[in-house]
Parts: C-alpha cells; sequence; structure tokens
C-alpha cells in the first residue's frame, strides 16, 4: 500500500497514474477527490459533510466523517484482499488524518509518502486547472504535512511526476 499525502493541486494524482504506469504490478489507485465525487449531494454543502469555501478552506462535519471511515476500511480491504493500492489524500487535520488512516491499515505494509509543492507553484497550478476554489492550494501546501511522518518526501516544484514516482516505485518492496 503506498499512501500519498499532499496539498491541492500538488500532483498526487499525477503520481499514483505514474506508479501505475512504473510498478510491474497492476495497482489501483484510489483518491480523496473520487470520495467527495461519490457523495450525495446534500452533504458537499450542507452542515455535516464537506463544504468548500470561496476563500479556499475546507471544513467537514460528521457525516463526512462517517463515509470517509468507511471508505477509508474499503480501501483497506482491498489491499487486504491482495490488491496493490495507491492511495492520495490531503491530510487536513495533519497527524489526527494519519492516526485515523493508521487505524484503518492496521496490519498492512504502508509506504507513507510526503507530496510537498512551493505554495506558489501550487497556486499557479490551481488558477490553471480552474476546477478548484482559488486560495485552496497555498493554504493546504504547508497545512496537511503538520505532525506527519513520511517514510519519503517528493517534491513536484521543479520535478515531473514521473521522477517522483520512479522514486517512490524504488521504495515499494
Amino acid at each position: 500500500m503506498i499512501l500519498l499525502n499532499g496539498g491541492s493541486s500538488a500532483g498526487k494524482s499525477r503520481i499514483a497514474r505514474c506508479l501505475q504506469e512504473v510498478l510491474p504490478d497492476p495497482w489501483l489507485a484510489f483518491g480523496i477527490d473520487s470520495l467527495v465525487d461519490a457523495l450525495p449531494p446534500r452533504l458537499r454543502d450542507a452542515d455535516g459533510g464537506i463544504e468548500f469555501a470561496d476563500d479556499g478552506g475546507v471544513h467537514v462535519g460528521d457525516g463526512f466523517r462517517t463515509l470517509e471511515a468507511a471508505w477509508m476500511e474499503g480501501v483497506a480491504a482491498t489491499a487486504r484482499a491482495g490488491a496493490g493500492v495507491v492511495v492520495d489524500d490531503v491530510f487536513l487535520g495533519g497527524a489526527a488524518s494519519q492516526r485515523r488512516w493508521r487505524e484503518a491499515l492496521t496490519g498492512l505494509a504502508v509506504l507513507w509518502v510526503g507530496v510537498r509543492c512551493d505554495p506558489d507553484v501550487a497556486a499557479e497550478r490551481e488558477l490553471a486547472r480552474g476546477d478548484r476554489p482559488h486560495g485552496m492550494a497555498a493554504a493546504q501546501a504547508e497545512l496537511v504535512h503538520r505532525g506527519v511522518a513520511y517514510d519519503l518526501e517528493v517534491d513536484t516544484t521543479r520535478t515531473g511526476a514521473l521522477d517522483c514516482a520512479r522514486a517512490v516505485a524504488a521504495r515499494v518492496g
């Protein structure tokens, strides 16, 4: 299992896709964006779900946390069933987010990877994407790494996703 953590527009999803290309066996990729997309509309804007503020802030409630915990357990079950799994996530709670994953992944071999990107570069990518509230990338660039322990860190500021994926793949045993 490989778990990629980084802020919005840091390049996690691209690294996950590149990992699927460079790893010798097939690996499944799961991302937090897919979980958010799978939520019922009432949990995307309302209290208790997940809210993306105009200033780039993200607020989550109990309804989201309940479904997130179920998703984490499902991802863990997939890995326990023998599939290679790459997850890209955004640890809004820093160390607390990592703790939730550690509990779900108990007994599994996990490579914890921090995906860093200069906040200004991430903000430029965010603007080019056009699908995120302005300010999200800069707000998350350092926040998501607070208190998180990694086996490996990569920086996409000047290093491409494929080279980052190769560095990660070299650590997969």
